[in-house]
Parts: structure tokens; sequence; C-alpha cells
């Protein structure tokens, strides 16, 4: 039940469902990438990716001294169908802005 609860919670945000769309599209992204392509601040997109991560939605993997977050594989059912209502929204995302190297 908590993990259910952590995943409806998660998609209540319109900064984290522009998240889950942005890293559906574009793939695995450095987290200072996502900074600068959302012009936010690193506190608040890391609460973000943290609770989308929890919610099961996302995965990190560490190289060096970067994070790289992307959609987490294999999703259940109820994550996958909730990607691909997202994917249907019309929603202003922010172009990718690459400024780490990779």
């Amino acid at each position: 039940m908590d993990i259910f609860l952590k995943t409806v919670s998660a998609l209540n945000d319109e900064t984290r469902v522009k998240i889950i769309k942005f890293l559906n599209i574009y793939g695995k992204c450095c987290v200072c990438d996502l900074e600068n392509s959302f012009d936010m601040i690193q506190s608040r997109l890391s609460r973000h990716l943290k609770i989308l991560k929890e919610a099961g939605f996302l995965k990190v993997e560490r190289t060096g001294r970067w994070a790289y977050y992307s959609i987490r594989t294999p999703l259940d059912e109820f994550r996958l169908s909730a990607i691909k209502e997202i994917m249907t929204l019309d929603i202003d995302l922010p172009q990718l802005k690459k400024s780490c190297e990779s």
C-alpha cells in the first residue's frame, strides 16, 4: 500500500510529470543537464527526483561525480500506464540543455 500511495502522490505535481515526460523523450540525463534544462536549483530538482525514484519511476546511475537519471525498466503495468497517459498530455517541455561532460 505504501508504494502505491507514493506512486500516486508523485504524479500529483506538474514538475514531476514534466520530468517523467522529459526523461521518457530524451532518455538518460545527467542531473546537471536537468538543472539547466528546467532552470531549477539543485536542491529543488533533487527533491523531485528523489520522490520519483522512491515512487518507482526512475533509476539513478552514478559515474564518478555525475548522477544520471532515467526511466526505470522494467516498469509494472500501473507505472507504464501512467507514463503512457503522461505522453499523451500537451505539456510545454524545456529543450535539453547539455552542460556536463558525458
